[in-house]
Protein backbone atom coordinates (compact mmCIF):
# COMPACT_ATOMS: atom_id res chain seq x y z
CA UNK A 1 0.00 0.00 0.00
CA UNK A 2 2.93 2.31 -0.71
CA UNK A 3 0.95 4.52 -3.09
CA UNK A 4 -1.88 4.96 -0.60
CA UNK A 5 0.56 5.76 2.20
CA UNK A 6 2.08 8.52 0.07
CA UNK A 7 -1.39 9.83 -0.74
CA UNK A 8 -2.34 9.83 2.94
CA UNK A 9 0.88 11.64 3.83
CA UNK A 10 0.06 14.36 1.29
CA UNK A 11 -3.49 14.73 2.61
CA UNK A 12 -2.28 14.85 6.22
CA UNK A 13 0.27 17.57 5.38
CA UNK A 14 -2.48 19.51 3.60
CA UNK A 15 -4.71 19.21 6.66
CA UNK A 16 -1.99 20.41 9.02
CA UNK A 17 -1.10 23.19 6.61
CA UNK A 18 -4.67 24.46 6.56
CA UNK A 19 -4.77 24.41 10.36
CA UNK A 20 -1.58 26.42 10.83
CA UNK A 21 -1.54 28.48 7.64
CA UNK A 22 -5.17 28.95 6.56
CA UNK A 23 -4.46 32.18 4.70
CA UNK A 24 -2.56 30.23 2.05
CA UNK A 25 -5.85 28.88 0.73
CA UNK A 26 -7.78 32.06 1.38
CA UNK A 27 -10.05 30.57 4.01
CA UNK A 28 -12.27 32.60 6.28
CA UNK A 29 -15.45 34.62 6.15
CA UNK A 30 -14.55 36.14 2.75
CA UNK A 31 -14.09 32.80 1.00
CA UNK A 32 -16.13 32.29 -2.19
CA UNK A 33 -19.53 30.71 -1.58
CA UNK A 34 -18.72 27.81 -3.93
CA UNK A 35 -15.50 27.06 -2.02
CA UNK A 36 -17.35 27.16 1.30
CA UNK A 37 -20.05 24.79 0.01
CA UNK A 38 -17.41 22.43 -1.40
CA UNK A 39 -15.54 22.43 1.93
CA UNK A 40 -18.76 21.69 3.82
CA UNK A 41 -19.58 18.84 1.47
CA UNK A 42 -16.06 17.36 1.76
CA UNK A 43 -16.21 17.61 5.54
CA UNK A 44 -19.63 16.03 5.81
CA UNK A 45 -18.90 13.14 3.43
CA UNK A 46 -15.47 12.42 4.94
CA UNK A 47 -16.79 12.55 8.50
CA UNK A 48 -19.81 10.37 7.68
CA UNK A 49 -17.59 7.79 5.95
CA UNK A 50 -15.15 7.63 8.87
CA UNK A 51 -17.99 7.44 11.41
CA UNK A 52 -19.89 4.74 9.52
CA UNK A 53 -16.79 2.64 8.85
CA UNK A 54 -15.67 2.85 12.49
CA UNK A 55 -19.15 1.96 13.75
CA UNK A 56 -19.45 -1.07 11.47
CA UNK A 57 -15.95 -2.49 11.95
CA UNK A 58 -15.80 -1.88 15.72
CA UNK A 59 -19.26 -2.89 16.87
CA UNK A 60 -20.88 -5.01 14.14
CA UNK A 61 -18.75 -6.61 11.41
CA UNK A 62 -15.77 -7.57 13.56
CA UNK A 63 -17.90 -9.13 16.30
CA UNK A 64 -19.98 -11.17 13.84
CA UNK A 65 -16.89 -12.46 12.03
CA UNK A 66 -15.20 -13.46 15.29
CA UNK A 67 -18.29 -15.36 16.45
CA UNK A 68 -18.79 -17.37 13.24
CA UNK A 69 -15.45 -17.72 11.40
CA UNK A 70 -12.68 -20.19 12.25
CA UNK A 71 -10.08 -18.25 14.21
CA UNK A 72 -7.21 -18.42 11.70
CA UNK A 73 -9.57 -17.57 8.85
CA UNK A 74 -10.85 -14.61 10.88
CA UNK A 75 -7.29 -13.48 11.62
CA UNK A 76 -6.20 -13.72 7.98
CA UNK A 77 -9.23 -11.69 6.92
CA UNK A 78 -8.48 -9.04 9.54
CA UNK A 79 -4.87 -8.95 8.36
CA UNK A 80 -6.07 -7.81 4.94
CA UNK A 81 -8.97 -5.67 6.11
CA UNK A 82 -7.45 -3.62 8.92
CA UNK A 83 -4.75 -1.81 6.91
CA UNK A 84 -7.39 -0.82 4.34
CA UNK A 85 -9.82 0.20 7.08
CA UNK A 86 -7.33 2.40 8.90
CA UNK A 87 -6.17 3.90 5.60
CA UNK A 88 -9.73 4.89 4.73
CA UNK A 89 -10.57 6.38 8.13
CA UNK A 90 -7.21 8.18 8.28
CA UNK A 91 -7.75 9.80 4.88
CA UNK A 92 -11.30 10.75 5.86
CA UNK A 93 -10.12 12.21 9.17
CA UNK A 94 -7.43 14.22 7.37
CA UNK A 95 -9.97 15.57 4.87
CA UNK A 96 -12.31 16.46 7.74
CA UNK A 97 -9.52 18.33 9.54
CA UNK A 98 -8.57 20.25 6.40
CA UNK A 99 -12.16 21.16 5.51
CA UNK A 100 -13.10 22.17 9.06
CA UNK A 101 -9.94 24.25 9.45
CA UNK A 102 -10.68 25.94 6.14
CA UNK A 103 -14.20 26.81 7.26
CA UNK A 104 -13.09 27.88 10.76
CA UNK A 105 -9.60 29.45 10.70
CA UNK A 106 -7.95 29.14 14.09
CA UNK A 107 -7.52 32.88 14.70
CA UNK A 108 -11.20 33.59 14.04
CA UNK A 109 -12.64 30.36 15.49
CA UNK A 110 -14.69 30.27 18.66
CA UNK A 111 -13.58 28.11 21.59
CA UNK A 112 -16.15 25.46 20.65
CA UNK A 113 -14.87 25.34 17.07
CA UNK A 114 -11.30 25.01 18.35
CA UNK A 115 -12.36 22.11 20.57
CA UNK A 116 -14.00 20.44 17.57
CA UNK A 117 -10.87 20.84 15.51
CA UNK A 118 -9.00 19.26 18.41
CA UNK A 119 -11.36 16.27 18.38
CA UNK A 120 -10.85 15.82 14.63
CA UNK A 121 -7.08 16.07 15.00
CA UNK A 122 -7.26 13.49 17.81
CA UNK A 123 -9.19 11.10 15.58
CA UNK A 124 -6.59 11.57 12.85
CA UNK A 125 -3.74 10.97 15.29
CA UNK A 126 -5.26 7.80 16.74
CA UNK A 127 -6.09 6.43 13.28
CA UNK A 128 -2.56 7.13 12.04
CA UNK A 129 -1.07 5.45 15.11
CA UNK A 130 -3.08 2.35 14.29
CA UNK A 131 -2.23 2.44 10.59
CA UNK A 132 1.49 3.04 10.98
CA UNK A 133 2.35 1.45 14.36
CA UNK A 134 -0.14 -0.84 16.08
CA UNK A 135 -1.66 -2.66 13.09
CA UNK A 136 1.69 -3.75 11.57
CA UNK A 137 2.83 -4.93 15.02
CA UNK A 138 -0.45 -6.79 15.60
CA UNK A 139 -0.24 -8.50 12.21
CA UNK A 140 3.33 -9.60 12.84
CA UNK A 141 2.40 -11.00 16.26
CA UNK A 142 -0.61 -12.77 14.77
CA UNK A 143 1.54 -14.47 12.12
CA UNK A 144 3.90 -15.80 14.79
CA UNK A 145 1.03 -17.00 16.97
CA UNK A 146 -0.65 -18.72 14.02
CA UNK A 147 2.57 -20.63 13.33
CA UNK A 148 2.77 -21.87 16.92
CA UNK A 149 -0.91 -22.86 16.85
CA UNK A 150 -0.55 -24.74 13.56
CA UNK A 151 2.24 -26.78 15.12
CA UNK A 152 -0.19 -27.60 17.94
CA UNK A 153 -2.94 -28.43 15.43
CA UNK A 154 -5.29 -25.72 16.68
CA UNK A 155 -6.69 -22.53 15.16
CA UNK A 156 -9.32 -23.92 12.79
CA UNK A 157 -12.00 -23.85 15.46
CA UNK A 158 -14.38 -20.98 16.22
CA UNK A 159 -13.50 -19.11 19.41
CA UNK A 160 -10.38 -19.12 21.55
CA UNK A 161 -11.09 -21.99 23.96
CA UNK A 162 -8.48 -24.37 22.51
CA UNK A 163 -5.85 -21.64 22.48
CA UNK A 164 -6.37 -20.91 26.17
CA UNK A 165 -6.26 -24.60 27.03
CA UNK A 166 -3.07 -25.19 25.03
CA UNK A 167 -1.39 -22.11 26.53
CA UNK A 168 -1.62 -23.70 30.00
CA UNK A 169 0.95 -26.31 28.98
CA UNK A 170 2.88 -24.36 26.32
CA UNK A 171 4.96 -21.43 27.68
CA UNK A 172 5.81 -20.21 24.17
CA UNK A 173 2.15 -19.87 23.22
CA UNK A 174 1.34 -18.28 26.58
CA UNK A 175 4.07 -15.66 26.08
CA UNK A 176 2.91 -14.96 22.54
CA UNK A 177 -0.69 -14.61 23.72
CA UNK A 178 0.45 -12.05 26.28
CA UNK A 179 2.38 -9.99 23.70
CA UNK A 180 -0.43 -10.19 21.17
CA UNK A 181 -3.02 -9.19 23.77
CA UNK A 182 -1.00 -6.15 24.80
CA UNK A 183 -0.45 -4.85 21.26
CA UNK A 184 -4.01 -5.65 20.23
CA UNK A 185 -5.24 -3.88 23.35
CA UNK A 186 -3.36 -0.70 22.44
CA UNK A 187 -4.73 -0.92 18.90
CA UNK A 188 -8.28 -1.37 20.17
CA UNK A 189 -7.87 1.54 22.59
CA UNK A 190 -6.63 3.83 19.81
CA UNK A 191 -9.58 2.78 17.64
CA UNK A 192 -12.07 3.47 20.44
CA UNK A 193 -10.47 6.85 21.17
CA UNK A 194 -10.74 7.80 17.48
CA UNK A 195 -14.38 6.69 17.46
CA UNK A 196 -15.04 8.68 20.64
CA UNK A 197 -13.49 11.80 19.10
CA UNK A 198 -15.75 11.42 16.08
CA UNK A 199 -18.71 10.88 18.41
CA UNK A 200 -17.99 14.22 20.11
CA UNK A 201 -17.93 15.92 16.72
CA UNK A 202 -21.18 14.24 15.70
CA UNK A 203 -22.84 15.89 18.72
CA UNK A 204 -21.54 19.27 17.52
CA UNK A 205 -22.84 18.68 13.99
CA UNK A 206 -26.23 17.57 15.29
CA UNK A 207 -26.56 20.90 17.08
CA UNK A 208 -26.13 22.66 13.73
CA UNK A 209 -29.03 20.87 12.05
CA UNK A 210 -32.37 22.61 11.61
CA UNK A 211 -35.45 20.52 10.81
Amino acid sequence: MAWSTRFLTAVAFLAVGVVFAPDVLGSGSESPAAAVSAAKLCHLLAFATAWGAALWVTFIGGIIMFKYLPRHQFGNLQRKMFPAYFMVVSVCAAVSVAAFAYLHPWRAASSIERYQLGFLLSALGFDLSNLLVFTPMTIEMMKKRHKIERDLNIGQEVGGAKNKEAAKTNPQLAAMNKKFGMIHGWSSLANIMAFGSLAMHSWYLAGKLHF
